[in-house]
């Protein structure tokens, strides 16, 4: 039951940095028909949410959103259902959710959120709310871009560059699992937490540049996008694939326009994976989280009121894993 009409969350107004974040009492919200209400227990940080922050890509603040489209931020959330709109049937009070609101109007970063019942999922059993929230975006694009867009097969190898941070952490660990040879790419600090879950190689980029070692992949699935797709292709052997789900705006856009080329000289696929949510990717990480073939990396938890602290530390890239926001510490 409900007890009171407000709530705290970590609010902005305009663009910027961390700073421009601040704690605002606000109403708790009211479930549409088809919406849930949410007691957030958890949330994890997503460099969507840093991007947002600072309104990127730029062009956004161009047009239509001059500023803020969502005054709080949060999109992966883990927490207990407390109301369910008139025409909401797959949940109940008292259900334990997790699930992506990227594409129903965020919010998680806030002690109470309503959110479409299909962004939901039941939480997996004996996993805690603050594991449960490091999954949904994370996990979902590791799977989408691995299994969905690479093709994934067994004995391939494949190279993962942003290996240590969320997405990373859960695709080697999928790669593992269906028989690949993994070598995991990252900064000195995040080598050993890469070795722990899995990976058959490591490579420190800070030392190294894998595209000019002469050893070709299968498969490259590619979270922060900071090689040109020039320097990428020699890494990867013919009939290979190469999978970007993070970087730069002017990069995704060069290698889209090149990759028609690259794929007709050199049968080298060039593909920019799109984050879809889907119900259906969140239950294959539900069973494997909860059969423990697979283990969220969680390196820093922060109450709320330090969230904008769990942001700068994204943004800086000194997260291992994931960095999650917990309503109850």
């Amino acid at each position: 039951m409900r007890e009171h009409d407000s709530m705290k969350a970590m609010v902005y107004d305009s663009y910027g940095t961390p700073a421009v974040l601040r704690i605002e009492s606000v109403d708790i919200p009211d479930p549409k028909d088809h919406e849930v209400l949410i007691e957030v227990h958890a949330a994890s940080v997503n460099s969507w949410d840093w991007d947002l922050l600072r309104g990127k890509p730029f062009i956004n603040r161009l047009g239509a959103f001059r500023t803020p489209r969502y005054r709080i931020l949060g999109a992966d959330i883990a927490g207990k259902v407390i109301a369910v709109g008139a025409a909401a049937t797959r949940f109940k009070p008292g259900d334990e959710v997790f699930g992506d609101l990227s594409g129903c109007g965020w919010g998680g970063f806030a002690e109470y959120v309503c959110a479409a019942e299909g962004a939901l999922t039941p939480k997996p059993a004996r996993v805690g709310f603050i594991d449960a929230a490091a999954i949904p975006q994370a996990a979902v694009l590791a799977l989408q871009g691995l299994r969905d867009a690479g093709n994934l097969q067994s004995g391939q190898h494949v190279l993962i560059n942003g290996a240590g941070g969320g997405v990373g952490t859960f695709a080697i660990q999928y790669a593992k699992l269906h028989g690949a040879e993994v070598t995991g790419v990252d900064n000195t600090g995040k080598l050993d937490i890469l070795r722990a879950i899995g990976a058959d190689h490591v490579i420190d980029y800070t030392e190294e540049d894998f595209t000019v070692k002469g050893i070709q992949y299968d498969l490259i699935l590619d979270v922060v996008g900071n090689k040109s797709i020039f320097r990428l292709k020699r890494a990867l052997r013919n009939g290979g694939a190469y999978i970007m789900i993070g970087g730069p705006m002017s990069r995704i856009i060069t290698n889209l326009l090149w990759a028609p080329l690259v794929s007709l000289l050199e049968r080298k696929k060039i593909k920019v994976l799109v984050h879809k949510p889907n119900h259906g990717d969140q239950l294959v990480w539900k069973e494997l989280v909860e059969t423990g073939q697979v283990t969220p990396v969680i390196d820093r938890q922060y109450p709320l009121h330090q969230a904008a602290q769990g942001l700068q530390d994204l943004g800086n890239g000194s997260v291992q894993g994931k960095a999650v926001v917990c309503m109850k510490l």
